[in-house]
């Protein structure tokens, strides 16, 4: 006992952190981990996989959005440097959603920006500005790759039986795509505020007078 008291008095506690530390990789990217989840292989495996690449998707979608916020310009620079920034956010709280499900079904999340580049389907854009328009067109594009891709992905997950997936593309992914797309969309209408007759005075503001 005395021998184990002397061992114990010798080992000095440090409040020096661990550095440089290299450590071995516990699991592949592309594998999955067996949960108790009552999900086939098959299911997990499947979902792990197309939500990854959902992911990387979203990740660069999120960086075009931070992108043309910064880049903004024009008479509309207020209203969508403010919205850009708004939908990047919501697009941002998706990307951790994603990539906890995907831990939670016992994959691995992709998250290296360097990762994301290799495996999204999301063209790159120039490093400069484009045209307002083309900035939003972009975004719209982007959005559209993912939607097509995250509708498929959710019948196949359903039909897995993988409801937690599902459930998130469908309520979250998808419903928050489309109604993002719709602001954007509606920003490449080209429609005059109020319309002027031949003399110059506002057509609406006449209509109105007539009504009187």
């Amino acid at each position: 006992m005395a021998v184990k008291g002397n061992a114990k008095a010798s080992k000095k506690s440090s409040s020096q952190p661990w550095l440089h530390v290299d450590g071995t990789e516990i699991q592949e990217f592309g594998t999955v981990r067996k949960w108790p989840l009552g999900l086939s292989d098959e299911a997990r495996t499947y979902s792990c996989e197309r939500l990854n690449l959902i992911l990387a998707d979203t990740q660069i979608l999120y960086a075009l959005y931070k992108k043309h916020h910064w880049l903004m310009r024009g008479p509309t620079f207020y209203q969508l440097h403010l919205l850009l920034d708004k939908h990047a956010s919501e697009q941002l709280t998706l990307v951790d959603e994603m990539a906890e499900r995907i831990q939670t079904l016992g994959g691995i999340a992709v998250g290296d920006p360097r990762h994301v580049a290799e495996i999204t389907s999301v063209p790159r854009p120039p490093n400069g500005a484009e045209e307002v328009p083309a900035m939003l067109s972009r975004l719209i594009e982007a959005h559209e790759t993912i939607l097509i891709r995250s509708r498929e992905v959710a019948g196949r997950a359903a039909d897995l039986g993988d409801d937690g997936t599902n459930d998130l593309l469908v309520s979250n992914v998808i419903r928050t795509g489309e109604l993002q797309v719709w602001f954007l969309v509606e920003h490449l209408v080209d429609t005059p505020l109020v319309e002027t007759s031949g003399n110059g005075h506002a057509r609406a503001r006449r209509a109105r007078r007539t009504s009187k």
